[in-house]
């Protein structure tokens, strides 16, 4: 019970490096999560409102990306940003970044994936209807997210959420630096093999209850919408 009881002391006593890691991870999601958010809409609303032939298999391969592990996406990233890789010369590698760099990656196809099963829930004649009054593509856009804005929301969340509690993609492209990159999935890892349980505990406790919050917001969006 020691380290766990360390663990609530450290969170009550607001330890410094405990909620600068805490912040460090939710700058990084957040961040991610916009960079992911725009194009996702976009790619989601473009694969519903035209057909073409390789349309399914685009949202096919979405669908199977949203299963890729983190640390193959941080394996993708890291071969463009290392020193010899093409993008080497930007000295991105092992900076905030590159970290939101990779999770954008990850969340991309979480946010495109849900906001077409949202889409595809809608009546036929909603499109037929939007194609009859000659509204355009932009208009179309923002019509859609109106009809389905309890469905953009839980897919914001939901990708928060797998942003937030990766580890691979984070720990190969941030390098897991003390008051730079270091996340809170990073730093329970580093904490647990230095045999430091109390931070890794009460990093691991905060987390824990950062995703019963998200589950919850996204179980009330689904109810909402229901």
């Amino acid at each position: 019970m020691e380290p766990l009881i360390e663990a609530f002391r450290l969170i009550i006593s607001g330890e410094p490096e405990v909620y600068f890691i805490v912040w460090t991870s939710f700058r990084f999601s957040l961040s991610s999560i916009l960079f992911a958010g725009i194009p996702g809409i976009l790619c989601a609303s473009f694969l519903t409102l035209y057909r073409f032939p390789s349309r399914r298999f685009l949202i096919s391969a979405l669908s199977s990306l949203t299963a890729v592990p983190t640390v193959v996406v941080g394996l993708f990233v890291y071969s463009f940003l290392s020193r010899s890789a093409p993008l080497g010369f930007l000295g991105l590698l092992f900076t905030p970044t590159a970290v939101i760099i990779g999770q954008a990656l990850l969340a991309f196809p979480i946010v495109s994936t849900f906001i077409i099963s949202g889409y595809s829930k809608l009546d036929p004649r909603f499109f037929e209807t939007l194609k009859t009054l000659g509204i355009g593509t932009f208009r179309s856009v923002l019509i859609l997210l109106n009809e389905t804005k309890f469905v953009l929301t839980s897919a914001l969340l939901t990708a928060f959420g797998r942003v937030v509690s990766e580890v691979g993609a984070s720990m190969m492209l941030g390098g897991n630096i003390r008051w730079y990159t270091r996340t809170m999935t990073t730093a329970i890892a580093l904490d647990t093999s230095k045999g430091e349980y109390e931070n890794a505990v009460s990093l691991g406790i905060l987390l824990l209850g950062l995703s019963l919050v998200l589950n919850a917001c996204i179980h009330w969006t689904v109810k909402h919408e229901g």
